[in-house]
């Protein structure tokens, strides 16, 4: 299988691709899947649809494109901002996905994890059937209307006061003026203003002050980073409504900036919303990328009408048969993509070999036996990736999509 740079997309982009284009991101990216995405999901089960099609037809049918086969949930921003702030654990801003629940197991004296379907994906699933919970539909409703409520008129109000002498023309400007904010002489001010702009609980502010105090009061970039990416995510959002380059008349432009609390966890950052494609640059690092949703929702079609071309005896065989990489011939912005975030990959295909048959198959028992066999000596216990021998992810991968096979049927007894 291809593993391919880690990609996020929002709802927006996905619901543009045709089922055909959704299989080609699923196969050539690892998609991180954000909470807000799972969410904006749900949302629609409240809408009232216009057209021919139920919230329950439009849901289902986004919940087939749904990567299944390299993607991954991530874990809710409140949890590992829970865990950096209590110094559990460090959440470095790098490309690799954070997913939570894995299971610390031992099998043969090695240690490793494994990681079952999250509710999340046990949902999508079931979506992807067109079953729906009645729960699900509860909070479908609360969630509009939760949306609807949000008071940006107070936001507007309260945050003019940082404009004693005139409001800024450009949101690279606002950026600027949100980490100046951030990076001021008052860490300890600047980190305490932090925890009450992001929600963070009231009765456990103090105890995560007084840890910062007993380390000697760094840098906030240094004592928890994510933290501090959150933190000048959410005051450079204030800040853009006060300064009228966000409205505060489109309450959707919340969830909108939501999606860049995970940015730090991919590679290329991908949209077909207008805000994202302001907005998300601005916080990119330089190992990241921006890609406009319809540029590569045309890449992907073109891929896909190059992959048409084979004949159907190659086509048959399945897409890991026959595409285990971009072409390498052609001006496909995929490939252009793997360039600069794979690199290397144009020689490890000319070098590749294929794996013995007799190694595969010991491959394919290992994995069994991680699934059957492993045990979980305290399910309490947690263990980093990087500390891990192996690792286990259980999915429910659909061998067809669109008119693509995935996977070659009976390919296990092959």
């Amino acid at each position: 299988m291809a593993s391919g740079p880690v990609l996020i997309f929002d709802k927006s982009f996905l619901q543009s691709l045709n089922p055909d284009e959704a299989v080609w991101l699923d196969h050539f990216f690892i998609t991180n899947i954000t909470p807000l995405f799972f969410i904006e999901a749900l949302a629609d089960l409240a809408k009232e649809v216009r057209r021919s099609r139920t919230p329950e037809q439009v849901v289902s049918n986004l919940a087939y494109k749904t990567p299944d086969m390299q993607s991954s949930p991530n874990a809710h921003h409140q949890t590992l901002l829970a865990g950096e702030l209590s110094g559990l654990y460090a959440v470095p801003l790098d490309w690799r996905l954070r997913r939570a629940g894995g299971t610390k197991v031992e099998l043969d004296g090695k240690t490793g994890v494994i990681f079952h379907k999250t509710e999340e994906e046990e949902a999508f699933d079931r979506w992807r059937d067109g079953q729906f919970l009645d729960l699900e539909r509860q909070i479908a409703s609360r969630w509009r209307r939760n949306l609807s409520g949000a008071d940006f008129t107070a936001i507007y109000n309260a945050f003019q006061r940082y404009y004693p002498k005139g409001k800024p023309k450009e949101l690279s400007q606002v950026k600027a003026i949100a980490e100046r904010i951030i990076d001021g002489a008052d860490q300890e001010g600047s980190f305490v203003f932090g925890l009450s702009l992001l929600g963070h609980p009231a009765d456990s502010r103090a105890v995560i002050v007084q840890r910062y105090r007993n380390v000697g009061k760094p840098p906030l970039r240094d004592f928890a980073p994510y933290f501090r990416f959150l933190y000048s995510v959410e005051l450079f959002f204030n800040l853009a409504i006060a300064a009228d380059l966000i409205s505060k008349e489109r309450p959707s432009n919340k969830i909108d900036l939501a999606y860049l609390y995970y940015l730090p966890f991919c590679q290329i950052f991908t949209s077909s919303d207008n805000l994202h494609e302001k907005v998300v640059p601005l916080f990119l690092r330089e190992d990241q990328s921006f890609v406009k949703g319809p540029e590569l929702k045309a890449d992907l079609h073109r891929l896909d009408e190059h992959y048409s071309e084979l004949p159907d005896s190659v086509k048959a065989e399945g897409l890991y048969h026959f595409a285990k990489d971009p072409p390498t011939e052609g001006d496909f912005l995929v490939s252009r993509l793997y360039d600069t975030h794979r690199l290397g990959w144009r020689k490890e295909k000319m070098e590749r070999k294929e794996l013995p048959k007799h190694l595969q198959d010991a491959l394919l028992q290992m994995l069994n036996r991680i699934e059957k066999d492993s045990r979980s000596t305290d399910p309490r216990e947690r263990i980093t990736i990087e500390e891990s021998d192996f690792i286990g992810i259980t999915r429910h991968v659909v061998p067809k999509k669109g008119k693509w096979v995935r996977i070659k049927p009976n390919a296990e007894k092959d």
